[in-house]
């Protein structure tokens, strides 16, 4: 009976794997390999609208949470790129062709540090007097507010999510779980705050103060960024700011967002306002390389729970602080 358990098992877990390298295959069956990687650039220009002349208007997609190339593994590859997002910025700065540029933004935000390498590359576009339009998807909230507030203008749709201006820094605690089990954790330190956040013990007042001042500075930056890029009085929105989202009609009553509309009715906002009616309007798009293809193969074969999974090790990327413009539902 123990042997006919363990061929059935045998069994079932080869039909798994069966499973997945048909999934597989067929996923590669269906690739163009031939525009696999790309010889020069990790991206593509396609033309969006045919126009006269030289002067281009560049569309550029900021899509899924805004994250590091080394954090997210192959969940948000066919999503988010961070590195050719900025080489994206970079080569609309440097291209003589680009007279203004329309980020499409779609993200609940994401990493302190990489929503700042955008800001500045937006802010460096504009130093160039190449204006930047943003245009807000379904979500624009946190990191995502944070990249749009130096924009000339900003459009969202009514149902937009957006806001969420506010810092956040989180980590689990499963100290009173671990005594019920029995379990001992032995932690050694060069210093007192050498574990901070610890999952394996109360945090002290002193450390939340500590975290708590981080937490404030960076919150402090937030506001002077959209105190600057929407000229806004620092009292508003510092009230605004509690962290709460807005739809994209709120944030329009509260002067978060300057028009609603679609997409189109950004760029052609922007031609209008800046004489760009004839010009020709490309989309950068990402070049299909390995990254992508294993990303969109395990989305296909695992779904949302694999989503959630690549945002969960995200967030528990490590046990050490890590602060976040991030909206989480």
């Amino acid at each position: 009976m123990e042997k006919k358990r363990w061929t059935a098992l045998a069994i079932a877990v080869g039909l798994f794997f069966v499973s997945l390298i048909a999934q597989f295959s067929s996923t590669v069956a269906t690739t163009q390999w031939g525009e696999l990687i790309s010889d020069e650039n990790d991206f593509a220009e396609e033309v969006r609208e045919d126009g006269t002349g030289s002067e281009k208007v560049a569309v550029i997609h900021l899509n899924g949470v805004i994250q590091s190339d080394d954090v997210g593994g192959v969940i948000n590859a066919s999503t988010y790129n961070h590195r050719v997002l900025l080489e994206m910025l970079d080569h609309a700065k440097e291209d003589e062709g680009i007279e203004g540029v329309v980020l499409r933004v779609n993200t609940p935000g994401g990493g302190v540090v990489e929503s700042e390498e955008i800001h500045d590359q937006i802010v460096s576009l504009q130093e160039e007097d190449k204006p930047v339009y943003v245009s807000m998807g379904n979500t624009a909230a946190s990191g995502g507010y944070y990249v749009s507030a130096p924009a000339e203008q900003i459009f969202a749709h009514p149902a937009t999510l957006t806001g969420s201006i506010g810092v956040i820094m989180e980590s689990i605690n499963i100290a009173e779980l671990a005594d019920d089990l029995g379990i001992d954790f032995n932690t050694i330190t060069s210093g007192e705050y050498k574990d901070i956040m610890s999952i394996s013990r109360p945090m002290s007042e002193d450390e939340e103060d500590i975290l708590q001042t981080m937490i404030d500075e960076m919150y402090d930056d937030f506001v002077n960024v959209i105190v600057n890029g929407r000229d806004m009085d620092e009292a508003t929105v510092r009230e605004l700011g509690d962290g709460r989202v807005y739809t994209g009609s709120q944030a329009k009553d509260v002067g978060l967002v300057d028009e609603l509309g679609s997409l189109d009715d950004t760029i052609e906002q922007l031609q209008q306002d800046y004489n760009l009616e004839n010009a020709q309007v490309v989309e950068y798009e990402y070049s299909l390389g390995i990254g992508s293809l294993f990303g969109m193969t395990a989305e296909k074969m695992f779904g949302d729970e694999l989503q959630l999974s690549g945002l969960t090790e995200m967030l528990r990327v490590s046990n050490s602080p890590r602060a976040m413009y991030l909206y989480t539902e």
